[in-house]
């Protein structure tokens, strides 16, 4: 087996590319933060960052597509790099205009020959080329049903037919094609430091177009520009966040002087939102269970400007030994699910997990509500939120935890603005990527019922 050399970063865009979806499919690295790092570390200019964004992210989210577009073309085994380096190159073919398609085969070829043995380069270059010269077959070929919308949108078969039982056809489609469509740069504006006029004020003065969320009032979504790269970004005026991870906050209806507990708190951009929402008067405890990512909540909190923050490391599922029952005023759990809700920001989730990992998840997601209702003080609020569209981990699981515990009860949401592109059904959120654009989310509000003796 011909093995490549690994490289991340040698002037060459496409070759990094190649590395980067190689470390993805090797050691299930996440994409989204393999290629943050790789521009940090190597300092990417801003016109080669934004093909290296481009190739790896439109590869991943295409693959299937791209391998039945690639099937007739292959004979034999090919390595694994090869058939990502084939991938890599169809997908610029076929669905980037500005590219010529042959110096996207020159470019394979010449990588090849870096990369492999010297067979390999006169493979991958008579395979691209037959491509050009017959085109890819149609995918109308294929017969109508879930699997052929699972090629069509790249996403495995039992995930479409599941999301199909879940919603129906039509939500179904309309989700996998949403996810394969860029994500917004989405911003929650620190209404601690500044209000959302002069946020955009500010922003506009360093050449940043943006606009309004759709349903956060202190959301906005950027229209040109990388607002993280701005002095308001550095002065705390914003934080980039997707606007669906706002509403679990608004959900909690914090007021200033609270006791408040996030559970499952880092990197901390729904920590700071609660302290933003309190006025920084209170205590916000941030616990998570990786002690290294409590330096992300810090830095986070300095940021922007916020005192009230207490981060700590630890099993969230054993917070009444610390704390003791009926602690907290508000409790957030956005508890650890199976992400479903931001494929388009990690497409190789569709690809690595399986319905397994879901039964695997129910148990954690259980004994959380279960320390989190022990936790709550009587007439106290905890919302539960996920970033997943899957029903067994969002109202499933609000079901099952209101049959296990009398005392609680499910509540309308408070301070979620009346928009028709919110879903709200029995008292329970369900964003779909297709809704507003934003990421999959849920969110529960339960209070805790004052019982009286």
């Amino acid at each position: 087996m011909t093995k490549p050399t690994k490289k991340i970063w040698n002037g060459n865009v496409r070759d990094a590319a190649l590395s980067i979806l190689m470390e993805i499919n090797n050691n299930q690295a996440y994409s989204n933060l393999l290629l943050h790092r790789t521009i940090k570390k190597y300092n990417i200019e801003a016109k080669d960052r934004a093909l290296l964004t481009e190739l790896t992210y439109g590869t991943l989210q295409h693959r299937m597509t791209l391998d039945y577009y690639l099937e007739p073309f292959v004979r034999g085994k090919l390595d694994g790099w090869v058939r990502e380096l084939l991938r890599m190159s169809l997908y610029q073919i076929v669905y980037l205009t500005k590219i010529p398609p042959h110096a996207v085969v020159h470019e394979a070829v010449e990588i090849a020959k870096r990369r492999g043995h010297k067979r390999i380069a006169p493979t991958v270059n008579g395979i691209l080329r037959s491509v050009l010269r017959k085109g890819v077959r149609s995918l109308d070929d294929l017969e109508d049903g879930a699997a052929k919308i699972a090629i069509e949108t790249s996403h495995p078969k039992w995930l479409i037919e599941r999301w199909i039982d879940m919603y129906g056809e039509e939500d179904a489609v309309a989700m996998a094609h949403e996810n394969n469509n860029p994500a917004s740069v989405t911003m929650r504006v620190n209404t601690k430091k500044t209000t959302v006029d002069e946020a955009i004020a500010a922003l506009k003065s360093e050449g940043i177009e943006v606009r309004r969320g759709e349903v956060v009032p202190e959301s906005l979504i950027s229209e040109s520009g990388n607002p993280s790269n701005t002095d308001s970004f550095k002065k705390g005026l914003i934080t980039i966040q997707d606007e669906s991870s706002m509403l679990p906050v608004n959900a909690l209806n914090v007021e200033p002087g609270m006791t408040v507990l996030d559970m499952c708190a880092a990197p901390g951009g729904k920590t700071t939102h609660i302290a933003e929402k309190m006025n920084d008067e209170g205590e916000v405890y941030a616990h998570d269970i990786h002690e290294h990512k409590m330096k992300l909540i810090k830095s986070n909190a300095e940021r922007l400007g916020l005192n009230s923050i207490i981060p700590k490391s630890g099993d969230s599922r054993k917070l009444v030994e610390l704390y003791g029952e009926s602690s907290f005023d508000r409790i957030l759990l956005d508890a650890p699910c199976s992400g479903f809700g931001v494929i388009r920001r990690k497409p190789e989730i569709k690809y690595v997990k399986n319905e397994m990992d879901i039964k695997g998840l129910l148990a954690v997601q259980s004994e959380l509500l279960d320390t989190a209702e022990k936790l709550l003080k009587p007439n106290g609020i905890i919302v539960y939120s996920t970033c997943t569209v899957e029903y067994e981990e969002n109202r499933g699981m609000v079901e099952r935890f209101l049959e296990r515990h009398k005392n609680i009860e499910l509540i309308p949401h408070a301070n979620l603005q009346e928009n028709e592109k919110l879903s709200i059904e029995n008292d329970t959120l369900q964003v779909l990527p297709q809704h507003f654009g934003g990421d999959g989310f849920f969110v529960a509000a339960f209070r805790k019922k004052i019982i009286n003796n």
